[in-house]
């Protein structure tokens, strides 16, 4: 079993995302030891990259901001890896295939091994394509957590039954960004993953109030929430932690309910 498996035992997951080195390392480093003690279960770490096409203007920005500031992927590891000393709960990589590659797929998992990334998730990697990585990431031990966006039932099962981790639910097309309602069936999207795997299925793209993290958790094992926090961390800078800290705490207690 994974350790990402833990994550959901007996409970419903909190998932935050932050962008890594926005607004620069040691904040973030300080981020994830605050989300941890807020409650949060397994956390995601955005690797900067110049061009995010799945992500909305707000975490675009904070990929700007943390290469501008200086953030580079073995900075990240390096990062990652004095945080790994505290902190217990799993986290994962949200990645674009380019920096894996241009990286040196086996240097990378490597790296995430040695520093403690128990996943990876990437966005503009087709499931028809997944075998690019899914041998290295199964070599190293790292598991590569399948996107299943609102689409055809057929491809939603396909997906769904080869799944490693959890599976992240997309709650609506397009990119990731704060929305004000989600319209989408994601129970039903949840339960067919349910009816070819036994494995995690958390919900994610638009989740921002407790209310919105609540509905999805009664339909599925966990809520993510990325471009909430990452605006908090947008508006207070390096005085961020206890403004995350207590957003976390809020959304925790409304996924247990």
């Amino acid at each position: 079993m994974s350790n990402i498996y833990k994550a959901f035992e007996n409970k419903k997951a909190f998932i935050p995302f932050v962008t890594g080195g926005d607004p620069d390392l040691e904040t973030t480093k300080n981020l994830l030891i605050a989300m941890e003690k807020a409650g949060a279960d397994l956390i995601e770490i955005g690797i900067p990259f110049s061009d995010p096409i799945a992500e909305g203007p707000v975490i675009q920005e904070a990929s700007q901001r943390a290469l501008a500031a200086g953030c580079t992927t073995d900075k990240l590891f390096d990062m990652v890896k004095e945080a790994r000393q505290r902190v217990k709960i799993p986290m994962v990589f949200m990645t674009y295939i380019n920096p894996v590659y241009t990286y040196g797929k086996e240097r990378f998992m490597k790296r995430c091994v040695e520093c403690g990334i128990d996943g990876i998730i990437v966005p503009d990697l087709p499931y028809e394509e997944k075998e690019e990585l899914s041998g290295v990431c199964e070599s190293y031990g790292i598991d590569l957590i399948s996107l299943i966006a609102p689409t055809s039932h057929e491809r939603i099962r396909m997906i769904a039954k080869e799944a490693k981790g959890f599976v992240y639910c997309v709650s609506s097309l397009g990119v990731t960004g704060v929305r004000s309602e989600i319209k989408t069936d994601v129970a039903k999207m949840v339960e067919m993953v349910k009816e070819v795997n036994d494995i995690p299925a958390a919900i994610g793209f638009g989740i921002s109030t407790p209310e919105q993290a609540k509905k999805m958790a009664s339909v599925s094992d966990g809520a993510i929430v990325g471009s909430a926090i990452v605006k908090i961390v947008a508006k207070y800078g390096k005085e961020c932690i206890p403004e995350v800290e207590k957003y976390v705490k809020e959304m925790k207690a409304a996924v247990e309910i």
